[in-house]
């Protein structure tokens, strides 16, 4: 199944999941009706008690979606997690801050914001945000202190799957929509707990009333049970497989899992409540729920399915071990030699020139979206090792990181950067504006150019981090800066463009987590717009080369359609008009629209670097990331 196979599924889920619910509110309606008209015998009682649970439904899952509203780091905040800062040094936050940043640069999406759960001894993480812009990974420290690297790196795959296939979206959904049909039951348990009226003969109804409530409420909490079972299961398995493919070992993962079984904290969360809310999104069981309610599949089950070998009786004779000797991950780092993989000997190795051509094909390019692989892994970390150490820690740093990202996306024409120079003073101030010229010239202007993501990725974390009303001037900055004078490079574009995304969806998450609905026949000319740009800009000196491989984009998404070619006048400031329809299309419009992007950009099924990182910018404007290097190695 690939990205786009996994999206139209989570759409798909997502769809389910309202059905479900909807049937789970009916079957509480009917319980509350029967109830009432047992006791009353009252038909306008009765239609009284409808409205109202179905008010109490409603009233309860909107403040609990209200709630969710800023996203991932709501959720790992409301869990008990604690901000992992950027700049870290205690080792075991740096290995996980070092794990992190490579998978995210591998992927092609934006470094989650990272959370530890201090207070939990068990081996447990989730991902939380209605998209890859405000996603959160949080791990506990039971995860932090019992896993080696490899173990670690294959929990935060698992995790970095439910990121990219939209499985977070649907999670964080769930936890609003079944808080609403729980509401009869915590309504029913505050007025024990609290509402008490002793033996007075008054307060008999009344803890008749919450005793019905609960009783009620019990099918809700059996419901939600199901549908959290029914949702979660089949998606853990999934999300196994998508870390193994990414890590392309099963060492890691299978050695987490049976520290979980060999353990005696496992996966257990110590907060009951919290653990049952949100236990459809955790790495692993946070609940003692088994058998129609389990979330997950059997522990013996998902190792079998890495080492299908692997005999249960070996967890009983690690759980002897570990009983007295308690593993402990960094020491085994140490033991495995894989303490060396954050520090590469001798530094990276060089990156291709600039001009340096890639072999790529349409499908090829379309099937890594969003499924990165351990090449991919290996070359994200040398990509941040290429960064440098100066480079890294501005990306680091609360007051470098705006007028860093700024310098990226200065022109390299001494005339467009000076109106740029203009816009920026007037709304970010001389200061700033002399920062990012000085980056510009001291460490940006001979930046390889398949460099300049990684180093936004790395970057966008403490960006967000931002007060929001410096993040608005900032996103009214980077738009007046490359609508100077529509001369701005196409890349230099789609970067402020991705960045104006991600920062929006940072700003406002649940008002941008929508599924496509748009079909590839009603955005057309959008279609036509974008290949042209494209195509021109990959083939500037060649309008005959550039229609070529514009009418094979085009046929591609369109066969039946004829589009001639017709380069805007308005140069790349016409693509201002297409995100938006273009990005809300079906899944399998977007799976087409990609390979359609790879015929526009390439030459003979070859791109050189600054191409492939093009491509790669315009696929993430996209909500369609790719992997750093799109030549498999």
């Amino acid at each position: 199944m690939n990205f786009f196979e996994h999206q139209a599924a989570a759409r798909r889920g997502s769809g389910r999941l309202v059905l479900l619910f909807l049937l789970a509110v009916a079957g509480i309606v009917l319980a509350v009706d029967l109830a009432t008209l047992l006791f009353t015998g009252s038909w306008g009682a009765t239609a009284a008690a409808t409205v109202a649970t179905l008010l109490v439904i409603a009233l309860g899952s909107l403040y609990r979606i209200a709630s969710l509203r800023g996203g991932g780091a709501v959720v790992a905040a409301q869990m008990g997690g604690t901000f992992v800062p950027e700049d870290t040094r205690e080792p075991s936050l740096r290995r996980l801050r070092n794990v992190v940043e490579e998978i995210a640069i591998a992927s092609g999406v934006p470094v989650p914001r990272l959370f530890v759960m201090e207070q939990e001894a068990g081996i447990n993480a989730f991902a939380a945000g209605y998209s890859p812009s405000d996603a959160a990974i949080a791990v506990t420290r039971g995860a932090l202190d019992r896993l080696n690297r490899d173990e670690l790196q294959g929990v935060i795959a698992h995790e970095f799957a439910h990121v990219l296939n939209g499985d977070m979206r649907l999670n964080i959904r769930l936890i609003g929509l079944l808080f609403g049909i729980l509401m009869l039951s915590l309504i029913g348990q505050r007025i024990l707990i609290y509402g008490r009226l002793g033996r007075s003969r008054d307060g008999t109804p009344i803890l008749v009333a919450a005793l019905v409530a609960m009783a009620v409420g019990a099918i809700g909490v059996f419901f939600g049970r199901m549908i959290k079972a029914g949702v979660s299961r089949q998606r853990e398995l999934l999300a196994d497989a998508s870390a193994v493919q990414f890590t392309r070992q099963t060492r890691g993962l299978a050695g987490a899992l049976k520290k979980i079984g060999g353990l005696d904290a496992g996966s257990k969360l110590q907060d009951k409540a919290d653990a049952e809310e949100v236990s459809h999104m955790l790495f692993g069981p946070g609940a003692a729920l088994s058998g129609l309610f389990a979330t997950h599949p059997p522990l013996v089950e998902r190792i079998r399915r890495l080492e299908p070998t692997f005999d249960a009786r070996k967890l009983q004779q690690l759980e002897a071990r570990w009983r007295t000797a308690p593993p402990d991950g960094l020491a085994e780092d140490l033991a495995l030699g894989l303490a060396g993989r954050d520090v590469v000997a001798g530094g990276p190795p060089p990156l291709p020139s600039a001009g340096a051509q890639l072999a790529v094909t349409p499908p090829m390019v379309a099937g890594q979206v969003a499924a990165p692989g351990d090449d991919d892994y290996r070359r994200a970390h040398d990509l941040v090792e290429s960064l440098g150490p100066d480079l890294r820690t501005l990306a680091r740093q609360r007051e470098a990181v705006m007028p860093l990202l700024l310098g990226l996306l200065l022109d390299t024409d001494a005339v467009v950067a000076a109106r740029q120079r203009s816009e920026i003073v007037a709304r970010c101030g001389e200061a700033l504006a002399q920062q990012a010229f000085d980056l510009r010239r001291q460490e940006l202007e001979a930046l390889h150019p398949a460099l300049r993501l990684p180093l936004a990725s790395l970057a966008f974390p403490v960006l967000r981090q931002r007060p929001r009303p410096e993040l608005e001037r900032f996103l009214d900055t980077i738009d007046a800066m490359v609508h100077t004078d529509g001369r701005v490079s196409v890349f230099e574009y789609c970067l402020s463009k991705l960045l104006q995304v991600q920062v929006r969806e940072a700003l406002d998450p649940s008002r941008h987590a929508r599924f496509g609905r748009n079909k590839a026949a009603g955005v057309r000319q959008e279609f036509a717009t974008l290949l042209a740009v494209l195509a021109q800009a990959g083939h500037p000196d060649a309008p005959a080369q550039a229609q070529r491989a514009y009418l094979a984009g085009l046929q591609r998404v369109l066969p039946r359609d004829h589009l001639p070619y017709s380069p805007p006048a308005e140069g790349v400031q016409a693509l201002d008009a297409v995100w938006e329809p273009l990005d809300a299309l079906v899944p399998a419009a977007k799976e087409m629209l990609v390979e359609a992007l790879v015929d526009a950009v390439s030459q003979d099924q070859r791109v050189n670097v600054a191409e492939a990182e093009l491509l790669r910018t315009v696929c993430a404007v996209l909500h369609c990331p790719l992997p750093a290097l799109l030549e498999r190695a």
